[in-house]
C-alpha cells in the first residue's frame, strides 16, 4: 500500500499506532504497525469498517483477528512479491531455453557452413586423403548438431514440466488469495467479484438474484467464556454447515469477522427466505462440542438479512438493505430471518 502523508502526519499516525497496540495488548510486529497506521489515518476504509465492527461489538481485538484484518485488507505486497516471484521463475525458464536455442542455431550455421566448404572441396579434389579428411569434418559436425539437439530436447522437455509445476503453483496461489484460511470460505475479495459478476449477468438476462448476510447471535460470549479456540471452531462449524446447505451456484462467503453472505442467483426474495430458514435451522440444531474436552457448549444461531437485487440499483445499496434487514432480525429477537423491503421503501420493526 503507498503512503503520502507529510512528515507531521506520519508522525501522529505512528504514535496513535504505537499507542493503541500498547493499549490492546498486541505485539509491536511490522505488520500491527501497518495496520494501525491504516487505521489511524483512514487510509483504507475497509480496515477502518473492520475494527470499527470489533469495537461496536465490544468485541477483544486480538492478535489473531488482527492479523485477519492484515491478510484480508493489506496483503497487497505480499501478493505482489508472490506474482514476481513467479515471474522470475518465467523469466528463469524462457532464458534457459532461449540460451540453448541460440546454441542449437549457431551448430546449425556452422553445419551448414561445414556442408558448403566440404561440397566445394569434394568438387576438386580425387585424393582419398582429402576425401576421408573432409568425410571426418561432415561426421564431427553432424554429431556436434546432434548432441546441441539432445541437449534442446532435454531443455524443453525440462520446461514443459517447470511450467506445468508454475501452472499448479499458479492455481494454488489463485485459490489461497480468494480463500478464508479460517473457514475455507471464499474471501471478501472474491465475495466482491462474484457479485460484480452476477449483476453484470442479471442485468444481460434479466433476471434476478438475492443476497443473504448472517451474523452469529452473542459470538462474543462464546469467545470471551470458552477462548478463541472454540470460537473458531463455532465458525468453522457454522461455515460448514451453510456449505453444506447451499447447492449449485449459490456462494458462501465469510464477510468478516462472524458476519456471513450468501449470494443467490436466479433466487427471487420469497426462494431466499425459505432458504434462509432451512439455513438458520440447520445451524440452530447444531450442538458445540469443545474437542479438547469433550463439553457439551451448547447451541448457536444466527439471525440474517435477505435483499433481492433491484435491477439498476448499485452494489453497496443492496448490501446496505441486506445489512439493515439482518439489524431489524436482530431488533425483533434474534435467531431469525428478516427480509428488506424493496429499494426506497423503508425498513419495519416489531
Amino acid at each position: 500500500m503507498q503512503y503520502s502523508h507529510s512528515i507531521e502526519k506520519a508522525g501522529e499516525f505512528s504514535k496513535e499506532a504505537l499507542e493503541r497496540i500498547e493499549k490492546e495488548g498486541l505485539p509491536p510486529t511490522p505488520e500491527l504497525y501497518e495496520l494501525w497506521y491504516v487505521y489511524a489515518s483512514g487510509a483504507n476504509a475497509d480496515v477502518t469498517r473492520a475494527i470499527d465492527i470489533l469495537v461496536a461489538a465490544e468485541q477483544n481485538i486480538t492478535l489473531e483477528r488482527c492479523q485477519e484484518i492484515h491478510q484480508r485488507f493489506l496483503s497487497e505486497n505480499q501478493q505482489s512479491e508472490e506474482v514476481q516471484k513467479f515471474g522470475n521463475r518465467i523469466n528463469e525458464t524462457i532464458k534457459d531455453v532461449t540460451g540453448v536455442v541460440s546454441n542449437v542455431k549457431n551448430s546449425a550455421q556452422k553445419y551448414n557452413q561445414t556442408l558448403s566448404g566440404v561440397t566445394e572441396k569434394l568438387s576438386g579434389t580425387d585424393s582419398k586423403e582429402e576425401i576421408e579428411a573432409l568425410l571426418k569434418d561432415i561426421v564431427a559436425g553432424t554429431q556436434d548438431m546432434i548432441s546441441q539437439n539432445t541437449v534442446l530436447e532435454e531443455k524443453l522437455t525440462m520446461s514443459t514440466k517447470a511450467m506445468e509445476e508454475l501452472q499448479h503453483d499458479l492455481e494454488i496461489a489463485r485459490k489461497e488469495a480468494l480463500t478464508d484460511g479460517l473457514t475455507n470460505l471464499a474471501n471478501r475479495k472474491a465475495f466482491d467479484a462474484e457479485i460484480e459478476r452476477v449483476i453484470d449477468s442479471a442485468k444481460t438476462n434479466s433476471q434476478t438474484f438475492s443476497v443473504i448476510m448472517f451474523d452469529i447471535d452473542h459470538f462474543k460470549e462464546f469467545n470471551d467464556n470458552y477462548g478463541h479456540q472454540v470460537g473458531d471452531q463455532v465458525l468453522r462449524l457454522v461455515a460448514r454447515t451453510l456449505t453444506d446447505g447451499v447447492k449449485g451456484r449459490d456462494m458462501v462467503a465469510r464477510y468478516g469477522g462472524e458476519e456471513f453472505v450468501l449470494i443467490l442467483p436466479e433466487t427471487n426474495l420469497k426462494g431466499g427466505e425459505v432458504l434462509g430458514e432451512n439455513l438458520r435451522k440447520a445451524v440452530a440444531n447444531k450442538e458445540v462440542i469443545n474437542r479438547n474436552s469433550g463439553e457439551k457448549l451448547g447451541r448457536i444461531t444466527l439471525s440474517g438479512g435477505i435483499a433481492e437485487y433491484t435491477n439498476g440499483e448499485a452494489i453497496e445499496d443492496l448490501m446496505d438493505r441486506a445489512d439493515g434487514a439482518l439489524y431489524t432480525a436482530k431488533q425483533n429477537g434474534r435467531n431469525r430471518i428478516a427480509a428488506a423491503p424493496a429499494a426506497g421503501q423503508s425498513q419495519k420493526t416489531g
